[in-house]
């Protein structure tokens, strides 16, 4: 029997690698996501190491380049057919303003636009599945979110926390439009806030800042594995087979804010989005 097959993007470290081990163990093929080829390596030994799973095929997809994104959909369907369970997991915290290489501001472009095209991208895929389930991973700092549409990348007035709730937002709003247009197809999409997951999301790589902090705080956090669970939960349980469009914390549906509940709003982000990443053409 073919074993059900599953797309982790940020597979190579945190919550990413932890979903991919524990897929990897419930017997998923699990195909990790990574930017980085030497990061994505050591993961992908990581994996097969406290997997013991054979069914682990590491590919390269930069979240931050369209092209890449492109490249990374093209490969994947000369190797797969069909997709059972996407878990749009990566995310980059940007302490000081970033683009992405199309120009966007890394966090919106990333956390959002990334895996907006990903997905779509994937859409066919998911809906030859038996049942296509799409996760994405959002937060509650959605809460004090709003979508900027006259500067959308911050090129006035940047902060951490405004570009980083605006991303999650917008995760929550790419959910809830994306579960009415797939409503009358088999295809579900979900989202979670995983609480308080000690990970190196807001360590940068180039200059290490923010380690020493991580490192201070992370008994008071959450584990990757402890944060991977309720992701998991909406990409394998029967219980939310169901289910579609909601937000999810410890495995229940939970409450979002306003603007998350704005089915306006998220019919216009979905638009931007759509020009954004060049799928209006």
């Amino acid at each position: 029997m073919e074993k059900p097959l599953a797309v982790v993007t940020g597979a190579n470290s945190g919550m990413g690698l932890a979903t991919t081990i524990e897929l990897a163990k419930r017997g998923y093929r699990v195909v990790m996501a990574c930017r980085h080829v030497g990061r994505g390596q050591d993961a992908l030994a990581e994996a097969f190491k406290q997997s013991s799973s054979g069914d682990l095929d590491l590919m390269i997809c930069d979240l931050g380049s369209l092209a890449g994104i492109r490249s990374f959909a093209a490969e994947f369907n000369r190797k797969y057919d069909k997709v059972d369970v996407l878990i749009n997991n990566a995310g980059v915290v940007s302490i000081k303003r970033q683009e992405t290489s199309d120009g966007f501001e890394a966090m919106m472009g990333v956390n959002h636009l990334g895996h907006f095209l990903l997905t779509n991208q994937l859409l066919p895929n998911l809906q030859r599945a038996e049942q296509g389930r799409i996760v994405v991973v959002s937060s509650g700092a959605h809460k004090i979110g709003s979508i900027r549409f006259a500067d959308p990348y911050f090129n006035k007035g940047f902060t951490v926390w405004n570009g980083y709730a605006q991303s999650k937002l917008a995760n929550i709003l790419f959910t809830k439009e994306l579960a009415r247009r797939l409503q009358d197809t088999k295809v579900t999409v979900n989202c979670l806030h995983p609480g308080a997951v000690a990970t190196s999301i807001g360590v940068d790589r180039k200059t290490g800042f923010g380690k020493r902090i991580m490192g201070m705080t992370k008994a008071f956090f959450l584990s990757p594995a402890e944060g991977a669970d309720t992701a998991i939960y909406l990409g394998t349980s029967p219980d939310v087979r169901g289910v579609r469009g909601e937000y999810f914390y410890k495995r229940k549906i939970a409450p979002v804010s306003k603007n998350a509940k704005d089915p306006q709003l998220a019919a216009q982000f979905w638009a931007w989005s759509e020009h954004e990443v060049g799928l209006d053409e």
